[in-house]
């Protein structure tokens, strides 16, 4: 057992005399406190929300008088107790110290005390239950041996803002410079209206809460927020009826675009490398057309004309005239993948007067410079090419998330999962079957990939279960062999993403 030996500050005649004696004005011997280093550490690391608490052993060399305990924090006295009891409320790194006293003087012992986030980095799932009451689950990483990753218990949002009410029907997340923004469709019958949140990314505390119960019909249900927001910029956020209103993520402010007007379908494709260089794509189903706004301006139809626009647009040009919308979808690029990488696009549509499915590979934006022309030309990768006769059971509404490592396309159509290889010649209809999840019941929400692509997160609800019916199950991404389960996480899985740090 080590024992922190500490100067003790006391008066001269203490100083001047450690032991008793007869002569005149001579003190008995002094009573040393010494604290055991076992019993106080000189760093400790917790949890936002978590509790810490610190019980010292102290020992004292001559006799036991009484002892008093002052516990500071940040130079100011925090605790008289016995007992360092304290919950890290906020984030950050306290310089800390106990102060133990007797009637012969003074111990000291310095500590820091780190308050860390617990939602730094990791799998986030947005999910509500059949009444619409909404959830933010988080998984927390292994930090202490013996104890695996797992979900937090309860709800994220309501531990963190117990005095906010979390409107219901949660619909969509994205991350965006420092905030975690949510969006909700509130609860008509209750009178609590369609809902933004502005999240701490770090703690999940509200920061800003957005409500336009001026427009009815708003219903928000995909965020077109990049992830490096800009300050003046208007970024489109799609409602429940196919129209898009605009959102000012620095005024807060929510309106209904001037320059969507059409109706569209309910995907929406982003990609950013910075704040002001970021392309958003949409399916147009009025036109039956694919359009994207590029660094805010737009939106710019997909055509063999350099950048048709509303004003100037051709249905002849048109680069998918007369094919209808199936599905869409982004090839996730890895982490750490080069800036320089060009993202593409897979779009599936339908010949109109056929039963004939066929996909393209376009660039996004759709356009590049082409120095041998001297023009910009369309990027499409090919054209499109057939991948199906029979109807497939991929749709706009369908759970998927495709890889660009291995070149898959994963969606989810009730309990059963299929993977694709978009890039080969394999039909859509004929996909294989990648793995079964829960009974056979059970409804796959959302679908996520590890930083590294390896990994499958499936997230899904039984709902002949009560309660807490949502499951997270991950597979290994190349053999589909299950790797691990979390149960009874969540409600209704609506999304699942991995916040990054």
């Amino acid at each position: 057992m080590k024992i922190r030996y500490v100067l003790v500050m006391c008066g001269l005649l203490g100083l001047a005399s450690c032991v008793k004696d007869d002569s005149t004005g001579a003190t008995g011997a002094i009573s040393e406190i010494l604290i055991d280093e076992g019993s106080v550490k000189e760093l400790y690391d917790i949890d936002k929300n978590e509790v810490l608490t610190i019980t010292p052993q102290c020992k004292q060399t001559n006799g036991q008088k009484a002892l008093s305990y002052t516990w500071e924090i940040d130079q100011k006295v925090y605790s008289h107790e016995p007992q360092f009891v304290y919950k890290g409320e906020r984030l950050g790194t306290y310089l800390c110290r106990l102060i133990v006293e007797n009637e012969d003087g003074k111990t000291f012992f310095p500590f820091k005390l780190n308050v860390n986030s617990p939602y730094e980095e990791g799998i986030t799932v947005l999910s509500h239950d059949a009444q619409g009451k909404s959830m933010l689950s988080f998984m927390l990483k292994q930090r202490v041996p013996g104890v695996e990753d797992h979900f937090e218990d309860g709800d994220c949002f309501t531990v963190n803002n117990p005095d906010i009410l979390f409107a219901d029907s949660v619909t969509d997340m994205v991350q965006c410079d420092g905030n975690l923004i949510v969006s909700c469709k509130g609860n008509n019958h209750l009178q609590v209206p369609a809902t933004i949140y502005y999240l701490n990314e770090k703690t999940f505390m509200v920061q800003n809460e957005i409500r336009v119960p001026e427009y009815a019909n708003f219903n928000p249900i995909r965020l077109g927020i990049p992830a490096d927001g800009y300050v003046g910029t208007a970024y489109p956020i799609l409602s429940e009826d196919g129209k898009i209103y605009e959102f000012s993520i620095s005024e807060s402010a929510l309106v209904p675009s001037t320059r969507l007007t059409s109706n569209y379908a309910r995907a929406c494709g982003i990609y950013s490398t910075s704040s002001t260089n970021f392309t958003l794509l949409f399916w147009d189903n009025t036109r039956h057309a694919f359009c994207q706004l590029t660094n805010g301006y737009g939106p710019y139809y997909c055509s063999k004309t350099y950048n048709m626009k509303n004003d100037n647009f051709d249905a002849s040009k048109n680069y998918f005239n007369g094919k209808d919308f199936v599905a869409m979808f982004m090839p996730r690029l890895l982490s750490d993948a080069s800036t320089t990488e060009e993202p593409t696009v897979v779009v599936i549509v339908k010949n109109s007067s056929s039963a004939m499915y066929q996909k393209v590979e376009l660039n996004a934006p759709f356009w590049k410079y082409n120095a041998d022309q001297g023009e910009n030309v369309l990027v499409d990768n090919g054209g499109l090419k057939m991948c199906g006769f029979a109807a497939p059971k991929l749709k706009a509404t369908s759970p998927l998330v495709a890889s660009k490592l291995y070149k898959v396309l994963f969606f989810g159509d009730g309990n059963t999962v299929y993977k694709w290889f978009y890039t080969s010649n394999q039909m859509l209809d004929k996909s294989e079957e990648y793995c079964k999840v829960g009974s056979a019941q059970a409804i796959i929400g959302s679908m996520e990939l590890s930083q590294d692509q390896k990994e499958l997160f499936v997230a899904f609800h039984e709902p002949a279960e009560s309660g807490l019916n949502g499951h997270v199950w991950v597979y290994d991404t190349q053999d589909g062999a299950l790797l691990r389960k979390y149960d009874n996480v969540c409600y209704q899985p609506v999304k699942i993403m991995y916040k990054k740090k």
